[in-house]
């Protein structure tokens, strides 16, 4: 029964979703983005509320932070179809998950926002703690606002406190810190892209900037894109460097080049499938497969790229 509710969810999904967004010219390749399908709701059809975190890793598994319902859902995913019905968790230590990254180990990390903790738990979901950095030399303190994992496992947190970027081992040992950019006004997220760059998006001036692995100074990569972006909050890399830029208070998925020049400005705000809610987190798996949650319509949505 379980399967049967999935398989008709996501079908009836994917013949409502309309192809809405439009090619793009991504340097000289004619590229689309197609709304594939959309989850609302559970097996036992309790619905998303407010879900404001998504991850995937490079296999088939894809994390929902049900952030309103205090859970969070692993579902099995076969390309473009989810295989069973969520594997639920839900944990005392987490009430209000926001955001959720894996590392290669299948580890799950999910920052609280009621705790402003990172909590890090077994691939199955079982509680191993929260994330204590060691070592820093400076202060202990740091207020995480997002992060992100590289595919070495090291940890990338934006410390808004001391407005720095901790780069962890996966052990949590500290390994270096960058500061802010200095003409940054608010760095909302972080991403890596496959050639292990660090990006982070300033939702106030609306700009990119990007600092390579061994670098310790931060620089503008794109000119600031306010005319495109009203409030962008969240960014991702897909394997070819290109970067999508999640504007939240437009409701609408920006692309840009690896050298971070404008491509594109697609979907709207709305609430019909492909369209966007007040969005929150973007993850890209290897396939190219993008999942948003998409926050106040109350779903996470799924898109592809293909040429």
């Amino acid at each position: 029964m379980r399967q049967t509710t999935l398989t008709i969810f996501v079908l009836l999904s994917s013949l409502l979703a309309p192809l809405f967004l439009a090619a793009s010219s991504f340097g000289g390749e004619n590229v689309k983005v197609k709304h594939i399908f959309s989850i609302y709701s559970d097996e036992k059809e309790i619905g998303l509320k407010h879900p404001e975190g998504v991850a995937c890793n490079n296999d088939s598994f894809l994390i929902v932070a049900d952030t309103e319902n205090s859970r969070l859902l692993k579902y099995e995913l076969q390309d473009q179809t989810l295989e069973t019905a969520p594997t639920h968790i839900q944990i005392p230590e987490i009430p209000y998950p926001i955001q959720i990254h894996l590392n290669s180990l299948g580890e799950i990390f999910v920052l609280d926002g009621k705790k402003r903790q990172i909590a890090r738990l077994t691939s199955e979901g079982i509680f191993k703690g929260y994330l204590a950095p060691a070592g820093i030399p400076s202060s202990t303190s740091y207020v995480p606002r997002s992060f992100t994992i590289d595919t070495n496992d090291d940890i990338y947190i934006v410390d808004i406190l001391y407005e720095r970027i901790l780069v962890l081992a996966a052990s949590g040992d500290f390994k270096k810190q960058i500061a802010f950019p200095k003409t940054c006004g608010f760095i909302s997220d972080i991403a890596i892209n496959p050639k292990g760059n660090i990006l982070l998006i300033d939702s106030i001036n609306a700009t990119v900037f990007s600092a390579n692995r061994d670098s310790d100074i931060f620089s503008p990569l794109s000119a600031s894109l306010k005319e495109y972006m009203r409030f962008p909050t969240s960014l991702a890399s897909d394997q070819k460097s290109r970067i999508y830029v999640i504007d939240r208070n437009g409701g609408s998925i920006i692309l840009l080049g690896q050298d971070g020049s404008f491509l594109d400005r697609q979907s709207g705000m709305g609430w019909k499938e492909g369209f966007l809610n007040y969005p929150s987190q973007i993850c890209i798996n290897r396939k190219g497969y993008i999942f948003i949650a998409d926050t106040r319509n109350n779903r996470i949505q799924m898109f592809t790229v293909f040429q």
